[in-house]
């Protein structure tokens, strides 16, 4: 008997009632404060903290903490905020014409609605895990304990604040033991300089954070303190005004990536921010102003700190973000249309018009913003009503016309074409001779999938681990869709996930179709990289949704894969080949989000309720179509 699928509470958090059952056994002694009334006051809150005592019960629990020794220095001398209050700029955003204006507005005190509660359907709260942090075995207590290590030398600060991990530390340092970390200052400082800029691996990126923001939340005595921090820092860079050469970007358009330097001119730290402009192929990054909306979700969910969402800048960054998306043009489908290069898969890979990793991105960062705007400021009574009415039209798009299974294929190898009338059942006049030939035998009796594309007369009928998988996360996929895909993967486990875990698209182009689609990209051959390599990083997200449809055998599975392997080799970026069994011929090691991914798979399997932290339930007011095909054919 397969296990019954995580079940969430229905309505918004503010909702909820406190329960002693569920809260973490934390004493914390604050003193009192005024509430946040700006973004500012909430930066310097951070770097002039008030005083505070926590007592917790498991005082010995330092897995993964932010030390201040083993983090990454970007100057001898720390300055304090003075230079911002004096008017000097502390951020640099990085644009083709290397400028930027700071924009600022006039903000108003945003009064907290209170706390919530963390659900109560599962014994253990969110926070670590049942069972001892998960840690049964002595093979498994290493690896996480190697996996804590090296997270914590992953942490950046900005002003002697931790605001986020850089993407890899591919260093002789990584492998220094313990004595080593405990140096003097000055030679931390030259730890940093030995690290390696290789293109930008040394800087943050937002979509690289999200991972290691969970594994900080997830912990049994979470820190949060870094998740805020980089919201708010990130934030900030979204006021800069963004241009690539002539050219000025959209205001609600947030940073790819950002990273910390000391100028010798003004003596201090600053932030420089790339928002594509220094980027392969010069694509702004379409996803992560999503990431940055769901994570503030995450961070709200497991903090009950509303004064941060509710701070007026905040609630207008998150307008900001979505207005780009939500703007009225010349579209005739719900779906976003983008460039090559605009997520994660950040080179040319044949992905634009309308992804699906961007659409079920998109979804997800909608219903969490019907969750954190308030339905009360002026502002966004009818910014809630556009939203409802995209989430609507969005899910039914996504639902008919990606959606993948033997029926549904067989019906399109039998469309015809050059139909017009509303009556056509051929939709987007796809030429049933354009279905590629491994589909028929790749695609199974039982099981289905979204597929990476739908536009005029194309369909790209690649498996995308990630779009799929937020689909499900997100309840962009019906509850039958989502049990397909986990179908799918059981049915293709030796395409899917081969020898070490996750595929992020199958399957890979090569020959002509490789020539013309890429470009002859050198780093994206035929299994490699992003074209059919293997990422372990995309683990925690399997994981997500393994549970979340009650299959969390299929995870298991995965993460004894990753467990044989991944530590031995060094924590590589992506594996190569068929079936990933070797470590990429450019993968970086000491990847941080292959670390995180990994951290954040074990936190979830071990306990289930961290899954809350990135999963929705279904929303029941959101009107269901009426499917006229077969979700998936069944024996």
């Amino acid at each position: 008997m397969s296990p019954t699928p995580v079940t969430e509470t229905s309505g918004d958090d503010s909702d909820q009632k406190t329960s002693p059952e569920n809260t973490i056994q934390l004493k914390i002694e604050i003193p009192v404060t005024e509430p946040l009334e700006t973004l500012s006051d909430a930066w310097n809150g951070v770097v002039n903290p008030p005083v505070c005592s926590i007592k917790s019960e498991n005082a010995d629990d330092k897995s993964g903490s932010f030390d201040k020794d083993n983090t990454i220095s970007i100057s001898q001398s720390i300055t304090n905020s003075e230079g911002a209050e004096n008017g000097d700029s502390d951020l640099v955003p990085e644009n083709g014409n290397g400028g930027g204006v700071k924009t600022t507005s006039l903000l108003k005190h945003s009064p907290s609605l209170g706390m919530g509660i963390l659900e109560d359907f599962l014994e253990v709260p969110i926070g670590g895990s049942g069972k001892n942090d998960g840690l049964e075995n002595g093979s498994a207590t290493s690896m996480m304990d190697e996996a804590w290590s090296q997270l914590a030398k992953a942490f950046i600060a900005y002003r002697g604040q931790p605001v986020g991990t850089i993407a890899a530390i591919d260093t002789k340092e990584s492998d220094k033991k313990e004595s080593d970390t405990k140096e003097s200052d000055t030679k931390q400082s030259d730890t940093k300089e030995s690290v390696k800029e290789i293109l930008n691996y040394n800087q943050v990126f937002v979509r690289d954070f999200f991972p290691s923001a969970l594994a900080c939340l997830m912990k049994t005595n979470p820190d949060s303190d870094v998740v805020k921090n980089f919201l708010l820092k990130t934030l900030h860079l979204q006021g800069w005004e963004k241009r690539i050469d002539n050219f000025t970007l959209g205001e609600g358009v947030m940073p790819a990536s950002f990273k910390v330097f000391h100028d010798p001119v003004r003596q201090k730290e600053v932030l420089q921010a790339d928002f594509g402009g220094s980027a392969i192929g010069r694509v702004a990054p379409v996803d992560s102003g999503f990431w940055w909306i769901i994570l503030l979700r995450s961070y709200t969910k497991r903090t009950h700190d509303y004064s941060l969402s509710e701070l007026p800048e905040v609630q207008r960054g998150i307008r900001l973000i979505l207005n780009l998306c939500l703007s009225d043009g010349f579209d005739t489908f719900p779906t976003l249309l983008c460039a090559d290069g605009c997520s994660m898969i950040d080179r040319r890979m044949g992905i634009y018009g309308y992804p699906i990793e961007i659409q079920a991105l998109f979804f997800f960062a909608l219903r969490c913003a019907k969750q954190l705007l308030k339905p009360e400021h002026v502002d966004n009574k009818e910014f809630l009503k556009r939203i409802d009415k995209r989430i609507t039209a969005l899910s039914y798009h996504i639902q008919n016309y990606y959606w993948l299974d033997f029926t549904q294929l067989n019906n399109i190898y039998r469309y015809k074409t050059e139909e017009y009338s509303h009556t056509a059942v051929n939709k987007f006049n796809v030429i049933p001779e354009s279905i590629p030939e491994w589909l028929f035998e790749f695609m199974p009796l039982r099981g289905g999938y979204f597929i990476g594309n739908v536009s005029p007369a194309r369909m790209d009928f690649r498996w995308f681990l990630l779009g799929n998988c937020i689909a499900i996360l997100s309840c962009l996929a019906t509850p039958a869709q989502a049990t397909a895909v986990m179908d799918l993967i059981e049915e293709r486990w030796e395409a899917l996930i081969g020898e070490m875990p996750l595929k992020i698209v199958y399957p890979a182009l090569e020959g002509h179709e490789w020539n013309t689609v890429t470009g002859c990209d050198p780093k994206n051959t035929r299994w490699s990289y992003h074209n059919g390599g293997s990422w372990p990083v995309l683990l925690w997200l399997l994981t997500a949704a393994s549970i979340k449809t009650g299959r969390p055998q299929i995870a298991k599975r995965a993460i004894e894969l990753v467990e044989q392997r991944l530590e031995k080799d060094g924590w590589p970026e992506y594996y190569d080949g068929i079936s990933g069994r070797y470590v990429g011929k450019q993968a970086r090691k000491f990847q941080t989000w292959s670390i995180t991914g990994y951290l954040v798979a074990k936190l979830m399997i071990e306990n289930p309720s961290n899954l809350l932290l990135v999963s929705l339930e279904e929303d029941k007011k959101i009107s269901k179509p009426k499917l006229t095909r077969s979700t998936s054919w069944t024996c």
